[in-house]
């Protein structure tokens, strides 16, 4: 564990960079490499040390730092206990208005937590790194846990923070519970020339490789690549459930037929022709059934492509249930394959 309350400069910047955690204080402490002398001599460029390698730098943009500080007393009480939520345990039955049976209406996957950890402690994990993709340390009936959860699309930020957070599950051993609702890796050219493919692939290997106990639920969405990242069924999560709002599709249905329309609409032209409006609602809307059907929980559940569908309100006891069954067997060690850089 590192705490950086002044200057670390040079080879001393690597401690951070190299710790399992760290922690830095606002205003006071800083991380470089190169400080600002040198920065000017080497290249010209005038920039101060806050800037350089300050903390709002460093746990919100570079993720070298994991938890930001606000003084020296705040820093130690961060390096025993990490950031702890103090909330009261909230009434499980309060998770079916946090949820709703509507995909698009977003949710806190933290309220979720809060109601199925002990104590509604989290001990959250770069908190402001990476905020799509919600990573920490809890403990469910006594079971020292790490957890994963989306509160929306994965960033290559977001990628890279639950390769991080799941290799020290592995090196702590630590088992880890998957909370899935998510529409997939983003998308588009900025994405693309800024490593998402690459960086995706850290998370699906570290997720592939890691031999902890992995037990995934999906409380919501699970959609595409995302489905990999966040330990579908194809990468052998101990135990896997579904909430009765679930939905598993290589894509919404909607996005699959506009596809399909598109595809369609395509053709038509190299052959000068036109796809009407009336044609192509005809095409789309088997489709979206279709998709409707086949993603829905009862579906996969009735042919055993899970452990079965759970009551939203019933989550942390078959999760207790699950981990005390999963650490029956002996915790073999993680040998990760390579991490494209």
């Amino acid at each position: 564990i590192a705490v950086v309350m002044g200057s670390c400069t040079a080879g001393g910047a690597y401690v951070p960079a190299m710790a399992d955690e760290s922690i830095i204080v606002g205003k006071q402490g800083t991380i470089f490499l190169g400080g600002p002398p040198l920065v000017k001599a080497a290249t010209g460029e005038e920039v101060s040390a806050e800037d350089l390698g300050g903390a709002d730098l460093h746990c919100r943009k570079s993720g070298v730092t994991d938890h930001y500080a606000l003084d020296d007393n705040h820093a130690i009480h961060l390096a025993r206990k990490a950031v702890r939520s103090l909330n009261l345990q909230k009434k499980v039955d309060e998770m079916y208005g946090i949820v709703g049976d509507q995909l698009k209406r977003n949710f806190d996957v933290k309220e979720v937590i809060a109601r199925i950890v002990d104590g509604s402690k989290f001990d959250e994990f770069k908190a402001l790194y990476g905020d799509t993709l919600i990573t920490g340390f809890a403990r469910i009936f006594g079971y020292p846990v790490g957890i994963i959860g989306n509160n929306g699309v994965l960033f290559s930020e977001s990628a890279k923070k639950g390769t991080h957070f799941i290799q020290l599950c592995c090196q702590r051993n630590i088992p880890i519970v998957f909370l899935q609702n998510i529409t997939g890796f983003m998308v588009g050219r900025e994405y693309e020339a800024g490593g998402i493919a690459k960086d995706g692939a850290k998370m699906v290997t570290a997720v592939a490789c890691a031999s902890v106990p992995k037990i995934t639920v999906i409380i919501g969405g699970s959609y595409g690549a995302g489905n990999y990242g966040m330990c579908g069924r194809a990468y052998s999560p101990r135990f896997l459930y579904v909430w009765p709002n679930a939905r598993i599709s290589v894509m919404g249905g909607e996005q699959a037929a506009t596809v399909l329309a598109t595809i369609a609409k395509d053709q038509k032209a190299r052959e000068g022709k036109q796809l009407s409006e009336a044609d192509e609602a005809a095409l789309k809307e088997p489709i979206i059934r279709r998709f409707e059907e086949e993603g829905n929980p009862y579906y996969s559940s009735a042919r055993l492509w899970d452990d079965g569908i759970i009551d939203p309100a019933d989550t942390r006891l078959v999760l207790g249930l699950s981990l005390s069954a999963a650490l029956n067997a002996p915790m073999k060690k993680t040998e990760f394959g390579v991490f494209r850089m």
